[in-house]
């Protein structure tokens, strides 16, 4: 594994000396998301291109309308094609480590959908007088072993010479479009399930300012979802999303919406990594989870959540678990779906 501070000869030009990744990026991970609400704006009104044809190759099933994780466009009978993209600057200090989550984040949208991913294209740019083109090559190999373990190929790609250095995957998967897991198909009466702990934001933001090492935050952002994916369709699920930087509360703000319904969510029963309340406690919280919160703000009932617990329920986390409308074995149920509140789609208990 090639650290940060390591030298490296047969450069295109001179490096200047190395600080640590995570200080060539102006955020972390996935809170670098451009807000919600932003974004939202921008995409209103794009209409999708392309055949609009029902029921034949080259529908597009899951398109922009409600910010589902991937696009789905129908191939043929029994078979449709998944799509997404995702990339973000360093979110921490070991090259390796981020390409291994990176991958794993990317490949997440697919298994967000009840897909599975074939093909990956490398999504890299790098400050190329600035970082040793070695470090560029751990990122990959970190990414290839995830993708490796994912059964997914990956098939080059496109870089570019970028004064900050960003890394993701596009990624194209299989899925029967007759069991989709999609955000706008949770129904009242219906468990939520949640298949990883919360606190990645606060803990990869002290990671940046501080230096400090936090392995099992590593160990949780590259376990691939494939398996919470499959557990969702073995029982029967149809509704889910990953939480990844909008943070719990506003991918599930999504999903409630897009579905018609409200969701109910007991705090106490949410997981949160070691460390992570400690974190936020000492004021490790990033900018991405505080505008995460703000968003939703408007649409939560939340009298008896302390702000404190708020802020970890819209952590913004990178390559976090799935968020399935059901109930899955060895995973904790944190709520449930009900009839549709006027005005409200999250309320705390």
């Amino acid at each position: 594994m090639t650290s940060v501070g390591t030298s490296h000869s047969n450069q295109p030009t001179a490096p200047s000396p190395v600080r640590r990744l995570t200080s060539y990026a102006h955020g972390g991970g996935c809170a670098c998301k451009i807000p919600p609400g932003e974004l939202e704006e921008m995409v209103a009104g794009l209409l999708p291109a392309g055949p609009t044809l029902r029921g034949g190759e080259g529908e597009l099933l899951v398109g922009l309308d409600d910010g589902d994780d991937a696009a789905v466009v129908r191939t043929g009978p029994g078979t449709a094609v998944v799509a997404t993209a995702d990339f973000f600057p360093p979110v921490v200090d070991d090259a390796y480590d981020w390409g291994r989550i990176a991958a794993a984040n990317a490949l997440s949208d697919v298994y967000a959908m009840g897909g599975r991913p074939i093909v990956a294209v490398n999504l890299l740019g790098w400050p190329r007088g600035v970082l040793p083109i070695a470090l560029a090559r751990e990122v990959l190999r970190g990414a290839q072993d995830v993708s490796r373990l994912a059964g997914c190929h990956i098939a080059g790609g496109h870089s570019v010479d970028d004064p900050e250095p960003k890394y993701g995957m596009a990624v194209t998967g299989l899925v029967d479009p007759e069991h989709l897991l999609r955000n706008d198909a949770g129904r009242p009466g219906i468990p939520l399930t949640l298949t990883k702990p919360l606190g990645i934001g606060v803990l990869n933001n002290r990671h940046k300012l501080t230096g400090e090492n936090f392995p099992h935050a590593i160990a949780n952002m590259t376990t691939l979802n494939d398996q919470a994916s499959a557990a969702a369709l073995a029982n029967g699920a149809v509704c889910a999303t990953d939480v990844t930087g909008f943070g719990l509360l506003g991918h599930l703000h999504k999903l409630a919406r897009a579905s018609g319904v409200t969701a109910v969510v007991d705090p106490a029963a949410v997981p949160m990594l070691d460390g992570a309340r400690k974190s936020l406690q000492e004021g490790y919280v990033s900018g991405g989870t505080r505008r995460n919160l703000d968003w939703v703000r408007p649409h939560l009932r939340s009298d008896k959540t302390a702000e404190e617990e708020l802020l970890l329920l819209a952590d913004a986390q990178t390559s976090g678990g799935l968020l399935v409308a059901g109930e899955l074995p060895g995973h904790p149920v944190i709520g449930e779906l009900i009839p549709s509140v006027p005005g409200t789609t999250i309320i705390l208990r």
